[in-house]
């Protein structure tokens, strides 16, 4: 396997766990302070497929040749715009930023224009680049078209549970 695609899967998997590790802390203090936990059981099955897609991803790599084509740097550059705005994301949500879907007792919304802009910016502008980026630099073409279907599933349930926590919470979403 060439080395630029260990080095990527070894970066990636320090982004996503350290994102991970951002997520528990902030979960941990969320729940402490009187937060309530929205669809519990579809942020496992959201986070189980982000894992698995991972995992096909980078086994896909193993099995397929790969060279530098245009569609490595194609997804090189979605995954890093993916990765900062993650990271735009987690600053602006702060400690409201998790994986999971927490309501705090205290929760405000986020009024940055990029939360104007986009809908759900964490998973239009985050989640879905980094999936298609990850799958084009690992040369990973089932992964990315049967993949990302199936992961639409939850991502959509998560779209909907979100939608209406926020319309309950807040008048002015």
């Amino acid at each position: 396997m060439a080395t630029y695609i260990v080095l990527f899967c070894v970066l990636a998997i320090f982004f996503r766990v350290a994102s991970l590790a951002i997520s528990v802390r902030h979960a941990a203090a969320l729940k402490k302070s009187g937060a309530v936990e929205i669809g519990r059981k579809n942020s496992t099955v959201l986070a189980t497929t982000h894992v698995l897609y991972y995992v096909s991803s980078m086994l896909e790599a193993v099995w397929r040749p790969h060279d530098l084509s245009p569609y490595v740097w194609l997804g090189l550059f979605l995954y890093v715009v993916g990765m900062l705005v993650l990271a735009s994301v987690i600053r602006l949500l702060g400690p409201l930023w998790t994986v999971k879907l927490l309501i705090a007792r205290d929760h405000t919304l986020i009024q940055h224009p990029l939360f104007r802009w986009f809908r759900h910016p964490n998973y239009f502008l985050n989640i879905l680049p980094e999936l298609t980026g990850l799958a084009l630099v690992l040369n990973a073409h089932v992964t990315l078209f049967v993949g990302l279907v199936i992961y639409a599933i939850p991502l959509t349930i998560r779209i909907r549970q979100e939608e209406a926590v926020m319309r309950a919470r807040f008048t002015d979403y």
